[in-house]
């Protein structure tokens, strides 16, 4: 992972929840437009199923506080 990709994620972290959605769409709308051809659809199902457990973990450390 380069030193980039790094820094958006805690930049990411950082964000409120709903914050964090809303750029996790906009990085999966952008990242599934300028790919080259289509991308399988298992790693789009891959990227969906990581993005909601990493909303459930946020909202249930957010439920237990």
């Amino acid at each position: 992972m380069t030193a980039a990709v790094r820094q958006l994620l805690e930049t990411l972290d950082a964000l409120p929840d709903a914050d964090k959605h809303q750029a996790a769409i906009e990085i999966l709308r952008r990242a599934t437009a300028e790919a080259s051809g289509d991308l399988p659809e298992a790693s789009l199902v891959e990227a969906a199923d990581e993005l909601f457990r990493a909303l459930d973990e946020q909202e249930g450390k957010h439920a237990a506080s």
